[in-house]
């Protein structure tokens, strides 16, 4: 994929933390156009700021509820030349499974899975106009075992990188390649009330970094599933 000026990268969640990461690295080393979409018009308005700052040439923000967005954002991203679409927006519930409610349960699957479906669905004929598109879904080492402290969060995670493999299948005739990114522990602003050393965790701009390395790659490859971990391993809390 050889990025020009009107190919356009959509990050969900790019508002803020990892997602916000990511769109620095891409104003600084890319000719992406970037769109972020967050539900915080705000921190939006920032995060554009923080982009511009870094060298992005085009950044526009829409502000949407990924869980139940609005057609009328969804319709304006249909006629886009979209090339990227970063799927990073969720959250995480800490907590046992005991210790879950029914509302919360359901509200970590609408956030971290269905907020993927909600806007990659609308996007698939779009994509499949280009010459080469990419999806990435930001999963998790959650994705690939279980947590106690964390079952909600792991169930989403799970189911996400369920529909990122079936989704990977579903496109390989399309020219649309599908790839996971299963994060362990990555430095945001989540962290910032637990004493944890910075350094231990992983640097977010290093997955900006390897998705701009992936939209690089030849259509005649794709990275199916990356696993991303601190140098140190897991640290505590986990």
């Amino acid at each position: 994929m050889t990025p020009q000026d009107h190919q356009y990268v959509v990050i969900t969640g790019g508002n803020k933390g990892i997602g916000l990461s990511i769109a620095k690295v891409f104003s600084r080393l890319s000719e992406f156009r970037i769109i972020l979409i967050g539900r915080n018009e705000a921190d939006l308005q920032k995060a554009e700021k923080v982009c511009l700052e870094e060298g992005a040439h085009y950044v526009e923000t829409l502000a949407m509820d990924l869980v139940d967005p609005d057609p009328k954002v969804l319709s304006y991203l249909k006629t886009l030349e979209i090339t990227l679409l970063i799927n990073n927006a969720g959250s995480y519930l800490y907590g046992s499974l005991a210790e879950t409610n029914k509302e919360q349960f359901i509200r970590q699957f609408e956030l971290n899975t269905l907020s993927a479906y909600n806007i990659t669905q609308p996007l698939l004929p779009q994509l499949k106009k280009r010459d080469h598109a990419l999806i990435v879904n930001i999963c998790s080492i959650a994705s690939l075992q279980g947590f106690g402290d964390s079952g909600a969060y792991a169930m989403s995670k799970h189911a996400l990188i369920g529909y990122t493999r079936s989704l990977r299948e579903e496109l390989k005739d399309d020219g649309i390649g599908v790839t996971a990114i299963n994060l362990g522990q990555t430095w945001s602003t989540s962290w910032k009330d637990i004493e944890v050393d910075q350094n231990d965790l992983i640097d977010p701009e290093d997955v900006g970094k390897i998705i701009l390395g992936l939209s690089s790659l030849s259509p005649r490859t794709v990275a199916e599933e990356i696993n991303l971990m601190p140098q140190k391993g897991q640290i505590p809390p986990v």
